[in-house]
């Protein structure tokens, strides 16, 4: 087997999951196959071995139960499974009322959709952290673009004294105050609502970031970010 590591694929039972652990496998990759229907799973499974004559591992996990992603880590350390790449593909969204929908269902959507990633990320860094090829791909949605959100820059933190604790910050021209931010989003409001990037500054880094490469995306964030 030329390697010892695996890929593992959230939601692999079907629909991109599925086609993510095809598409690595036919890379002789191995891959852990995570998601809830264990028959899906391992016809999956003995599919990929007999075709690809790679490993392929079966875990029958809920990702939208409590604390599921240290959970899952723990369980491939259990059975000595290294992870180089993590696919966090598992998800779902619920249609309808907001007021309709079953509450419970909908907190499922949010602990899979987000808290699981989260975990499950911070969970297994440091082991991927030792594989100089690792990788991670979240899987998300084109529904975060869809305007119907607040969406504030940098904001100004208050001292006791009311002077702002970062403004001597490199960057500082990009934090905003909160009752600038507050004023736009009512405002808008006021006025049907929709998408609310406060501030020029805020709206033209948006802007510029679709001009600029995305893989310059990241670094200049950090780099931002940094005291």
């Amino acid at each position: 087997m030329r390697n010892s590591s695996f890929a593992l694929v959230t939601g692999a039972s079907q629909g991109l999951g599925r086609v993510f652990a095809h598409a690595l496998a036919a890379r002789k990759q191995n891959v852990i196959l995570v998601a809830r229907s264990r028959d899906k799973l391992e016809n999956l499974a003995n599919e990929l071995k007999r075709s690809q004559s790679v490993f392929a591992e079966v875990l029958e996990f809920d990702l939208a139960s409590p604390s599921a992603g240290p959970r899952l880590a723990q369980q491939l350390r259990d059975r000595n499974l290294q992870v180089n790449l993590l696919v966090n593909n598992a998800g779902f969204g619920v249609r309808g009322e907001f007021r309709n929908l079953a509450l419970q269902r909908q907190m499922e959507m949010l602990r899979l959709n987000n808290a699981a990633v989260v975990e499950l990320t911070y969970s297994l860094l440091p082991s991927l952290m030792e594989h100089p090829q690792a990788g991670i791909i979240n899987v998300s949605s084109s529904a975060g673009f869809q305007p119907i959100t607040l969406c504030p820059g940098r904001i100004l933190a208050n001292g006791h004294s009311g002077e702002a604790k970062n403004g001597n910050r490199k960057f500082g021209f990009v934090y905003q105050s909160s009752e600038d931010v507050v004023r736009e989003a009512l405002d808008s409001l006021a006025n049907g609502g929709g998408l609310v990037i406060p501030g020029f500054v805020n709206k033209l880094s948006v802007f510029a970031q679709r001009l600029i490469p995305r893989r310059a995306v990241p670094a200049l964030v950090a780099k931002m970010s940094r005291q």
